[in-house]
Protein backbone atom coordinates (compact mmCIF):
# COMPACT_ATOMS: atom_id res chain seq x y z
CA UNK A 1 0.00 0.00 0.00
CA UNK A 2 1.99 3.55 -0.85
CA UNK A 3 -0.55 5.34 2.01
CA UNK A 4 -0.24 8.82 2.47
CA UNK A 5 3.47 9.51 1.26
CA UNK A 6 2.80 7.88 -2.50
CA UNK A 7 -0.18 10.34 -2.80
CA UNK A 8 1.98 13.31 -2.06
CA UNK A 9 4.63 12.32 -4.56
CA UNK A 10 1.98 11.86 -7.32
CA UNK A 11 0.44 14.76 -6.44
CA UNK A 12 4.06 15.98 -7.26
CA UNK A 13 4.87 13.68 -10.27
CA UNK A 14 1.20 15.05 -11.78
CA UNK A 15 2.29 19.01 -10.88
CA UNK A 16 -1.41 18.56 -8.94
CA UNK A 17 -1.76 21.84 -6.76
CA UNK A 18 -3.26 21.38 -3.61
CA UNK A 19 -4.13 23.21 0.03
CA UNK A 20 -2.91 21.04 3.31
CA UNK A 21 -4.74 21.62 6.22
CA UNK A 22 -3.68 19.91 9.82
CA UNK A 23 -6.18 19.71 12.48
CA UNK A 24 -7.44 17.89 15.47
CA UNK A 25 -8.94 13.84 14.90
CA UNK A 26 -12.60 14.11 13.31
CA UNK A 27 -14.79 11.00 12.48
CA UNK A 28 -18.44 12.41 11.86
CA UNK A 29 -19.51 15.28 9.49
CA UNK A 30 -20.97 17.66 12.30
CA UNK A 31 -17.46 17.71 14.20
CA UNK A 32 -15.74 18.32 10.88
CA UNK A 33 -17.76 21.45 9.98
CA UNK A 34 -16.58 23.24 12.86
CA UNK A 35 -12.79 22.28 11.58
CA UNK A 36 -13.90 22.94 7.76
CA UNK A 37 -15.15 26.38 8.98
CA UNK A 38 -11.71 28.43 7.47
CA UNK A 39 -11.31 26.07 4.85
CA UNK A 40 -12.54 27.20 1.48
CA UNK A 41 -14.16 25.02 -0.89
CA UNK A 42 -16.96 22.41 -1.13
CA UNK A 43 -16.31 19.91 2.05
CA UNK A 44 -17.37 15.93 1.49
CA UNK A 45 -18.65 13.02 3.60
CA UNK A 46 -17.71 9.17 2.27
CA UNK A 47 -19.72 6.04 1.97
CA UNK A 48 -18.14 3.02 1.62
CA UNK A 49 -20.61 0.64 0.48
CA UNK A 50 -21.07 -3.22 -1.03
CA UNK A 51 -24.21 -4.35 -2.98
CA UNK A 52 -26.08 -7.31 -2.97
CA UNK A 53 -23.51 -8.81 -5.81
CA UNK A 54 -20.72 -8.13 -3.58
CA UNK A 55 -19.34 -5.55 -4.95
CA UNK A 56 -17.74 -2.17 -3.35
CA UNK A 57 -18.50 1.19 -4.08
CA UNK A 58 -17.33 4.22 -2.59
CA UNK A 59 -18.98 7.25 -2.51
CA UNK A 60 -18.45 10.94 -2.34
CA UNK A 61 -20.57 13.32 -1.77
CA UNK A 62 -20.89 16.94 -0.27
CA UNK A 63 -20.78 17.03 3.20
CA UNK A 64 -24.17 18.25 3.45
CA UNK A 65 -26.08 16.13 1.07
CA UNK A 66 -28.45 13.27 2.76
CA UNK A 67 -28.23 10.79 0.12
CA UNK A 68 -30.83 8.17 -0.76
CA UNK A 69 -29.63 4.99 -0.26
CA UNK A 70 -33.22 3.72 -2.08
CA UNK A 71 -32.46 5.36 -4.93
CA UNK A 72 -28.88 5.45 -4.79
CA UNK A 73 -28.24 1.58 -6.62
CA UNK A 74 -30.17 2.92 -10.05
CA UNK A 75 -27.89 5.92 -10.04
CA UNK A 76 -24.41 3.84 -9.80
CA UNK A 77 -25.78 1.40 -12.27
CA UNK A 78 -26.11 -2.00 -9.13
CA UNK A 79 -28.68 -3.87 -6.89
CA UNK A 80 -29.38 -2.92 -3.15
CA UNK A 81 -26.59 -1.34 -0.94
CA UNK A 82 -25.42 -1.34 3.06
CA UNK A 83 -22.51 0.17 4.46
CA UNK A 84 -19.09 -2.11 4.15
CA UNK A 85 -17.78 -3.54 7.42
CA UNK A 86 -14.76 -1.67 8.85
CA UNK A 87 -12.36 -4.84 7.85
CA UNK A 88 -13.29 -4.38 4.44
CA UNK A 89 -12.42 -1.04 4.38
CA UNK A 90 -8.86 -1.52 5.73
CA UNK A 91 -8.41 -4.72 3.46
CA UNK A 92 -9.38 -2.85 0.50
CA UNK A 93 -8.48 0.73 1.00
CA UNK A 94 -5.79 0.26 4.23
CA UNK A 95 -8.08 3.03 6.00
CA UNK A 96 -10.23 2.74 9.41
CA UNK A 97 -13.91 4.37 9.00
CA UNK A 98 -13.12 8.16 9.95
CA UNK A 99 -10.71 8.45 7.14
CA UNK A 100 -12.73 7.81 4.32
CA UNK A 101 -11.47 9.48 1.23
CA UNK A 102 -11.49 8.71 -2.31
CA UNK A 103 -8.23 9.24 -2.44
CA UNK A 104 -7.20 5.94 -0.54
CA UNK A 105 -7.90 4.56 -4.11
CA UNK A 106 -4.22 5.02 -4.06
CA UNK A 107 -4.64 1.22 -2.16
CA UNK A 108 -6.81 -0.51 -3.94
CA UNK A 109 -6.37 -2.64 -6.71
CA UNK A 110 -8.02 -1.35 -9.76
CA UNK A 111 -11.47 -3.53 -9.91
CA UNK A 112 -11.66 -3.96 -6.62
CA UNK A 113 -13.58 -0.89 -5.77
CA UNK A 114 -15.48 1.61 -7.77
CA UNK A 115 -14.76 4.92 -6.56
CA UNK A 116 -18.37 7.44 -7.40
CA UNK A 117 -17.89 11.07 -7.64
CA UNK A 118 -20.77 12.97 -6.79
CA UNK A 119 -21.24 15.23 -10.59
CA UNK A 120 -21.19 18.89 -8.59
CA UNK A 121 -17.87 17.61 -6.97
CA UNK A 122 -16.06 17.31 -10.20
CA UNK A 123 -16.89 20.77 -11.27
CA UNK A 124 -15.61 22.23 -8.57
CA UNK A 125 -12.62 24.59 -7.82
CA UNK A 126 -11.87 23.30 -4.51
CA UNK A 127 -12.99 19.94 -3.26
CA UNK A 128 -12.26 19.17 0.60
CA UNK A 129 -10.53 15.22 1.66
CA UNK A 130 -8.92 13.53 3.86
CA UNK A 131 -5.45 12.57 2.74
CA UNK A 132 -6.14 8.73 3.97
CA UNK A 133 -6.13 9.85 7.81
CA UNK A 134 -8.94 12.12 9.59
CA UNK A 135 -6.32 14.40 11.41
CA UNK A 136 -5.73 16.38 8.25
CA UNK A 137 -7.53 17.73 4.74
CA UNK A 138 -6.17 18.44 1.33
CA UNK A 139 -7.93 20.89 -0.94
CA UNK A 140 -7.97 19.92 -4.62
CA UNK A 141 -10.22 20.38 -7.98
CA UNK A 142 -12.03 17.88 -8.40
CA UNK A 143 -11.19 17.69 -12.14
CA UNK A 144 -7.67 16.80 -10.09
CA UNK A 145 -9.32 13.91 -8.01
CA UNK A 146 -10.19 12.40 -11.06
CA UNK A 147 -7.31 12.89 -12.69
CA UNK A 148 -5.58 11.09 -9.86
CA UNK A 149 -7.67 7.98 -9.78
CA UNK A 150 -7.22 7.60 -13.04
CA UNK A 151 -3.72 7.11 -12.60
CA UNK A 152 -3.92 4.62 -10.09
CA UNK A 153 -5.78 2.25 -12.96
CA UNK A 154 -9.48 2.85 -11.42
CA UNK A 155 -12.41 3.97 -13.92
CA UNK A 156 -14.13 6.33 -11.56
CA UNK A 157 -18.15 6.89 -11.70
CA UNK A 158 -19.38 10.44 -12.10
CA UNK A 159 -23.10 10.01 -10.78
CA UNK A 160 -26.06 12.31 -9.95
CA UNK A 161 -26.54 10.99 -6.32
CA UNK A 162 -29.83 10.78 -5.39
CA UNK A 163 -30.31 12.96 -2.05
CA UNK A 164 -33.47 12.70 0.19
CA UNK A 165 -35.91 15.69 0.21
CA UNK A 166 -37.34 16.95 3.78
Amino acid sequence: MRGETGLLADLGVLGIPFAAHEHDAVFTVAESDAVHAAMPGVHTKNLFLKDKGGAFWLVTVPSDARVNLKALPAAIGCKHVSFGKAEDMERLLGIAPGSVTPLAAINAMPGSITVVLDAPLVAADMVNVHPLRNTATLGLSGAAILDLLRHWGHQPLVAQIPVQTA
